[in-house]
Formats: structure tokens, C-alpha cells, sequence
């Protein structure tokens, strides 16, 4: 087993995941980025990634959590194929009324070294849950601590992290957080 948990995942869903996704850069720019639309375009893919994700852990949610943006793309589908709901974690984003109760955190440095405020509508999460965060790619892992410290102060029981891609650069994460991935970023 690699340093992410992939044991319970279809090796043939990981090849396919692994060939539509791309590294595309402008020509004469030295930088890439994640193209991940690929994922998004295949049916067969986007169908299977619900319950891929799903089954990284063992222990069953009563709610998945999922940052926008694909977070929450992602998230609805594992909480789908889970049979249980889904709250859309927010970024930079908060009450509409002086009547709604949010809870917010701030995470530390992100990849491009940004401050992110990330929070929700404090009645979506209650304390007898348990909470599966679901998100596209752990880079940091700033924004499933900062997930992670809103679950907690709701008094819900985390159970981890589930993403397609691990890009960690500090294990700590993976095992604290814990976080699970379907992908190793050297993979890719």
C-alpha cells in the first residue's frame, strides 16, 4: 500500500482517474496547474468518485462537509452515495441575517499563501453527528484542520478527511487529520 490509503479502491477506477486528469501550462510559462476537468467530463468517473471516496473509511457519517468549490462537487457526491446529507462549507462567506448563527475559522497559509475564512450555518452540524470532510485535493491540509476545528466546535465527532488527490508535503497531516486519498500526487 502506498503512503495514501488505497486498498479498498478498484486499481482500474485509479488508472482512468489517473489519464483524464493533466498538468497544462501556458507556452514559455514554467508553472502548471491541476486541470481536473477531465474528471468532471466522464460519466463513468463522475459516477464512480461518490462512492470511491465513500469507502475510505470505515466508520459510516451522519453528514458530509465538502469546501466549496469542488469540495462541495465532490462531497455531495459521497454523501449521496452515502444516503446522508450534506453541508457546503463556505469560504470568505457569512450570515444573511442577524438571525442566522455561523461558526468560522480562519486557516493558516494555504498554497498561495493565503488566509482563508471558511464556516458554516451553525444548526447544519449538530453535536451527535459524525462528520466526513470530502474534498478534491489536500495540498496544505490548512483547510481540513480549519474543517476539522469547526467540527469540533459544533461538538461533532470527525472522522477524517477523504480526498481524490494527496499532495501533502508534511505526513503529519495524513495521519493526524487523518486524511485518505485515491491518488498520490507523484502519480499524477
Amino acid at each position: 500500500m502506498s503512503r495514501t490509503a488505497v486498498a479498498r479502491v478498484d486499481g482500474d477506477f485509479r488508472r482512468r482517474l489517473a489519464a483524464a486528469f493533466s498538468w497544462t501550462s501556458d507556452r514559455g510559462v514554467y508553472a502548471s496547474y491541476a486541470d481536473l476537468t477531465g474528471w468532471w467530463r466522464d460519466p463513468d468517473l463522475l459516477r464512480e468518485l461518490g462512492p470511491a471516496l465513500a469507502g475510505l473509511y470505515d466508520v459510516r457519517p451522519t453528514v458530509v462537509v465538502g469546501p466549496v468549490s469542488r469540495g462541495a462537487l465532490v462531497g455531495a457526491l459521497a454523501a449521496a452515495a452515502l444516503g446522508v446529507g450534506f453541508v457546503e462549507v463556505r469560504k470568505n462567506d457569512g450570515q444573511a441575517t442577524d438571525s442566522d448563527r455561523w461558526i468560522r475559522r480562519t486557516t493558516g497559509p494555504d498554497y498561495q499563501d493565503r488566509h482563508v475564512v471558511f464556516g458554516f450555518r451553525r444548526d447544519l452540524v449538530q453535536s451527535g453527528d459524525r462528520v466526513l470532510m470530502v474534498d478534491d485535493w489536500a495540498a496544505t491540509g490548512e483547510t481540513a484542520r480549519v474543517v476539522r476545528a469547526l467540527v469540533d466546535d459544533c461538538g461533532a465527532q470527525w472522522i477524517g478527511a477523504a480526498c481524490i488527490v494527496d499532495a501533502l508535503g508534511d505526513a503529519r497531516f495524513r495521519h493526524d487529520l487523518p486524511l485518505r486519498a485515491l491518488l498520490d500526487v507523484r502519480n499524477l
